[in-house]
């Protein structure tokens, strides 16, 4: 994964399950607590306590559908040139009325001593449902408009559903275990062919 970014962890919690099928760690609004709760830092600008943040059922489905939508525009981003699909421009507009949906305003901090620096905090009240969601369409919009988009690849291994975005330029898979298993597989298809 890279860094810190919300999107590509929202994306691979769909993933192979180690046994041939496919496992969501968001399937229960617990999974999506635990989820959350692992990404405090990343989240402290959009939740006022993401480590004690708890979900429930609306804010599961919502990110949920969200996934979706990053899912099918990471989707795009990796395959050929072509035009956006209708539901590609579903899955944009879902993306971009997501991170629209909470008022944000740029807040300039100059410590004593320090350099300035510069950070998005909320202007107005919104559930912490809908900040917790426009976080996460932000991280998207930032990685799909910004220059990361180039690095952005879909796992090319046998089963694999994940996303991740290139490190460095011999890296191939998203997680070691992927790499192991397409070397099984064609060991296993050069072995059948004698």
């Amino acid at each position: 994964m890279s860094g810190n970014r919300l999107a590509v962890a929202l994306v691979v919690t769909i993933h192979h399950d180690g046994r041939g099928g496919v496992a969501d760690d968001l399937d229960t609004a617990e999974g999506l607590t635990a989820w959350v709760r692992e990404r405090a830092e990343p989240l402290e600008d959009a939740l006022d306590a993401p480590g004690a943040f708890t979900a429930d059922a609306v804010a599961l489905d919502a990110v949920r559908e969200l996934r979706t939508a990053v899912r099918a525009l990471f989707a795009h981003a990796v395959a050929p040139p072509a035009p956006l699909s209708s539901a590609g421009a579903a899955a944009l507009g879902l993306l971009n009325a997501a991170a629209a949906a909470v008022p944000r305003a740029p807040r300039l901090d100059w410590p004593d001593g320090g350099a300035p620096g510069v950070r998005t905090v909320r202007s107005g009240p919104a559930p912490e449902r809908d900040r917790l969601v426009a976080a996460v369409a932000a991280d998207a919009i930032a990685l799909l408009g910004g220059e990361e988009r180039e690095r952005l690849r879909a796992c090319p291994a046998p089963r694999c559903v994940r996303y991740f975005v290139k490190e460095h330029p011999r890296q191939e898979w998203c997680k070691p275990s992927c790499g192991n298993r397409a070397r099984v597989a064609r060991h296993q298809r050069r072995h059948r062919g004698l």
